[in-house]
């Protein structure tokens, strides 16, 4: 009996010796299938939202419209602004369109504080209520996307992850930030 135990002893520290790495990689591995699939959910949930609010903006041009006729330049420039958020391909395309559409969209609000009958307008004040839900909606979205893309870009370039990552060609994320600093400045609306 103990001939047996004196070569079982050894044959489990080497099983072991091989399982416990080998189990530790597929956990590993696993962490990042799941991190990835999470920014792919945070970033879905942007891109419905920012669809959303695309398929809102021409009801709330039109009501516009039918008061302040003589806006053109402002119509054109939401229009422009929203074709680029629907043709964006890429999360840096989506973000700095996404920009543009809001400095637009600024400017869209702004122009009702000359029209007191717009302002009036129930039509008017439920899409912009809408609109402004949606948007609180988008800056959680992003918040979340980002927190997942923060993490799993920690999990791909921290030691021991980062070995699986490069193994297995596991991306980081991109945020969804402001890239040019002067869209951090305060929209001048003008008339």
């Amino acid at each position: 009996m103990s001939n047996l135990y004196k070569f079982m002893i050894p044959t489990l520290i080497i099983v072991a010796i091989i399982l416990l790495p080998l189990f530790y990689g597929i956990s590993i591995y696993n962490g990042l299938v799941r991190k990835k699939y999470l920014m792919q959910e945070g970033w879905s949930s942007i891109d419905v939202f920012l669809k959303k609010r695309n398929d809102l903006l021409p009801n709330l041009m039109e009501t516009v419209k039918g008061y302040a006729t003589h806006e053109k330049e402002l119509f054109e420039n939401v229009t422009k602004a929203r074709n680029l958020v629907r043709n964006a391909n890429s999360i840096s395309e989506y973000s700095e369109a996404d920009n543009a559409l809001k400095n637009s969209m600024m400017n869209l609000f702004a122009i009702s504080e000359n029209y007191p009958e717009l302002k009036a307008n129930q039509n008017f004040i439920n899409l912009q209520n809408e609109l402004s839900s949606l948007e609180d909606e988008i800056e959680m979205a992003r918040r979340y996307y980002n927190g997942v893309v923060r993490d799993n870009n920690t999990y791909i370039e921290t030691f021991p992850s980062n070995i699986i990552a490069n193994m297995f060609n596991f991306k980081e994320g991109t945020f969804f930030e402001i890239k040019d600093s002067s869209e951090r400045e305060t929209t001048k609306i003008s008339f």
